[in-house]
């Protein structure tokens, strides 16, 4: 899934045109505008799409060697938590899942039931290309052509196994999209 920001005027519609300048810059337009003005106006949608972005708490579910790879992205060369995304051993717990890996037909139901006792609102990455279609095992009894016929996908990264930046990549894709959804309807 490739995402593509929404183009206006020179603007981006959700930040408002913050979104390509350094942090200090950003920082120093915020503290002036809270200095001179006393507030800041934003929207609801967007103050809530970027705290739920920026705190990605995915499930600890890794089904084959894709899993290494997560787990390679978590520890200290990728370092997931400087994006705010922690891995929880518990679906209460967690608002994003990973399947990473080869789902067959028995750990499907196991799979189902996990995504059904997340909270809402919840969002999927499918890692790998035997997550993602079967990958090499697609003709097999054994195995599901892929996670999406079990649970809604968000994200797809391909790859046999998926590097550790392409899973960043997704994660950061997702984070984009989580950014444009909007919360509260009119």
């Amino acid at each position: 899934m490739v995402i593509k920001p929404p183009h206006d005027s020179g603007q981006n519609a959700l930040y408002g045109g913050l979104e390509n300048r350094s942090p200090d810059e950003l920082l120093k337009t915020v503290h002036d505008e809270i200095s001179h003005k006393g507030f800041m106006l934003t929207q609801v949608d967007k103050v809530v799409g970027w705290a739920q972005s920026g705190s990605l708490w995915p499930l600890t579910f890794g089904l084959a060697c894709c899993a290494v790879e997560m787990m390679h992205t978590a520890a200290s060369r990728y370092d997931l938590d400087r994006f705010g995304v922690v891995f929880r051993p518990s679906p209460r717990q967690a608002d994003l899942i990973i399947v990473a890996g080869t789902l067959t037909n028995k750990m499907a139901p196991a799979l189902r039931t996990l995504y059904d006792q997340m909270a809402d609102p919840k969002w999927v990455i499918s890692m790998g290309s035997c997550a993602n279609g079967g990958g090499y095992y697609h003709y097999s009894y054994s195995v599901i052509r892929g996670c999406d016929r079990i649970i809604p996908v968000d994200i797809y990264v391909p790859g046999c196994p998926p590097t550790a930046e392409a899973l960043l990549y997704g994660i950061l894709r997702l984070q984009d999209k989580i950014k444009r959804t909007r919360v509260y309807h009119r």
